[in-house]
């Protein structure tokens, strides 16, 4: 099904220790990303798929929702300062694309980062928004979900690993 196999590294280290870019354009052709260290990778409906979570008060979240693919870049251990700041820092404010130096191409409707040394295009299949009665470990509302900020999960289609 996939010419390349370039995921070879475990899913808790690349997202959780190392953290991603999750990337979109939106309608307009501008493009924002942000860090990311929240998400999985596995089969679902026959495909092989990424999930990723957002804020809603995330800029990064409308530019998801208005486009047809995003993508999930991964950088050397270099890129860990980039990294930190685009997680911090909103694209509402400023070009942090720009700033963060980082070389930004498209890919048929996907945002692609030179620098990345794997990125995964991801075409959206599913959205939803974690609800707080379907969360079973209710310590989980107290740590992370005390403005009640509840995260849109997004379950995509790897279509391409760059």
């Amino acid at each position: 099904m996939y010419k390349n196999d370039m995921l070879k590294e475990s899913v808790f280290s690349l997202i959780g220790d190392r953290w991603m870019l999750v990337a979109a354009t939106d309608k307009n052709g501008k493009t924002n990303a942000m860090t990311a260290s929240w998400g999985g990778m596995g089969v679902l409906w026959g495909k092989k798929v990424a999930f990723v979570f957002i804020r809603p008060q995330r800029y990064t979240k409308r530019f998801v929702d208005e486009a047809a693919k995003f993508t999930l870049s991964f950088f050397d251990d270099s890129y860990k300062n980039m990294l930190g700041y685009m997680g911090k820092v909103s694209g509402k404010d400023e070009d942090k694309i720009a700033k963060s130096g980082l070389t930004v191409t498209d890919r048929n409707g996907a945002p692609v980062f030179k620098e990345a040394r794997l990125t995964l295009v991801c075409k959206k299949m599913y959205r939803d928004t974690l609800k707080e009665e379907n969360l079973i470990d209710k310590s989980i509302i107290e740590k992370w979900y005390p403005q009640k900020d509840y995260h849109d999960v997004y379950v995509a289609e790897i279509v391409e690993e760059l």
